[in-house]
């Protein structure tokens, strides 16, 4: 039996991080590459997105929780 070499797609696995002026390349777990971006280097994100010191954020609309109402109940279960 011998062993030949084969090309696979895994194209649509790669998942890029942004780190230190870079995009570390990852399949699953396992570093597998980086690119190197430019310094001054910038990002065109959807308008529910933005970059700020490396990291990338999404704005979303969250429920203030912080409401106090009548029903609430001690630690004992009694309200």
């Amino acid at each position: 039996m011998t062993l030949k070499q084969q090309k696979i797609d895994i194209t649509d696995r790669v998942v890029g991080k942004l780190k230190n002026n870079q995009i570390e390349l990852y399949l699953e777990n396992e570093k597998i590459g980086q690119i190197s971006l430019p310094e001054g280097s910038s990002f065109n994100l959807d308008h529910h997105f933005q970059t700020d010191q490396q990291k990338i954020y999404q704005n979303v609309s969250v429920t203030d929780a912080a409401q106090a109402r009548y029903t609430d109940c001690d630690e004992g279960g009694w309200c």
